[in-house]
């Protein structure tokens, strides 16, 4: 069995929960919400389960596919709305097997935003108020140090699994970056730089680890989670990277589910999956001295994103105990 802990009880609460309720993660008295604007709202403090693991929440396990599907088609019908205009307004020819280099990048930020949109609302389906700890945002609680160490393992075993496995079968090189126009022109390159090495290393995180990782989790414990995970993970990137490629991809989504569960914060996840792409990134452009730079340009975004998360308060920290009454 994995190491689910039972989540405690709550005090009294506005709600009309009585002392000794005890409540699923996440979920309010009955009759309680969250604000529709803000959704992730503090609310009720509910005990959070052991930091040292990622968060034992109750969300059900078909909400897992249901947030990949819905993510999916939010996606889709967001890039017919950026699409639309562009191509009756400005005409630019758009057909299934070209895609402008600018409208590229405008769909692919669409489809992460929409990837986080839809873990939000299965989050909150049942009237469960969302927080950003729910979704593993907050510090390690192994420590950074662990937490680094384990980060920089997973980096090597992939890299290895990588060598070996381009060894073995000699898989295309990936059309990615030509598809978002890093070569024709700085601004198309350092919009395509912030879209692989930090939009999408944090949406997918939010969407893969976060949501679909800890509902599975809830489903049949760590290691079948991680493997479906990983291997969806895998199969999402379909589109924009080689067949082949797929394999170590649907490895390093497992790895990170791992990475995930035993540091107890998203923090590394993202980390890592930023630090892989900026190295792929400077690779496919052949670059030498710039990738350092391109790495630690990538994680100074992220933490200012989180910076400025924290700020306008939606991410907030956790709430251990009841609330005054």
């Amino acid at each position: 069995m994995d190491d689910v802990s039972t989540p405690p009880s709550v005090g009294a609460s506005p709600g009309g929960s009585s002392p000794g309720t005890a409540l699923p993660d996440g979920l309010l008295p009955e009759g309680r919400s969250a604000p529709a604007d803000r959704p992730f709202a503090a609310g009720p403090a509910i005990e959070p389960c052991d930091p040292r693991r990622s968060p034992d929440m109750s969300w059900s396990p078909w909400t897992a596919p249901a947030a990949l599907i819905g993510g999916l088609v939010l996606a889709a019908v967001g890039a017919l709305i950026v699409d639309l205009p562009v191509t009756l307004l400005l005409g630019v020819k758009i057909t299934s097997s070209h895609t402008p280099p600018g409208v590229e990048i405008a769909d692919t930020v669409v489809q992460d935003l929409a990837f986080v949109l839809a873990a939000v609302y299965c989050a909150h389906i049942g009237g469960r108020v969302v927080r950003a700890w729910q979704f593993g945002l907050r510090p390690p609680g192994v420590g950074w140090p662990s937490a680094a160490g384990l980060l920089v393992f997973l980096l090597v075993a992939f890299l290895v699994l990588s060598v070996g496995w381009s060894a073995a079968v000699n898989p295309e090189k990936e059309k990615l970056l030509e598809t978002l126009g890093t070569n024709e022109g700085a601004a198309l390159l350092l919009l395509s730089a912030g879209l692989t090495c930090v939009v999408a290393p944090i949406c997918e995180e939010l969407l893969f680890r976060g949501y679909i990782f800890t509902a599975l989790r809830g489903w049949r414990g760590t290691w079948p989670a991680a493997v479906i995970t990983g291997l969806v993970f895998g199969a999402v990137h379909a589109g924009s990277a080689p067949a082949l490629d797929l394999v170590p991809l649907a490895g390093l989504g497992f790895g990170l589910c791992l990475l995930y569960r035993y540091t107890g914060s998203l923090y590394p996840c993202i980390a890592a999956h930023s630090l892989n792409n900026s190295l792929a990134f400077a690779a496919l452009e052949g670059w030498g001295w710039q990738a350092p730079m391109l790495m630690i340009a990538a994680l100074a975004a992220i933490a200012a994103s989180v910076l400025a998360g924290k700020r306008i308060g939606l991410i907030a920290p956790e709430i251990s105990g009841a609330p005054s009454p």
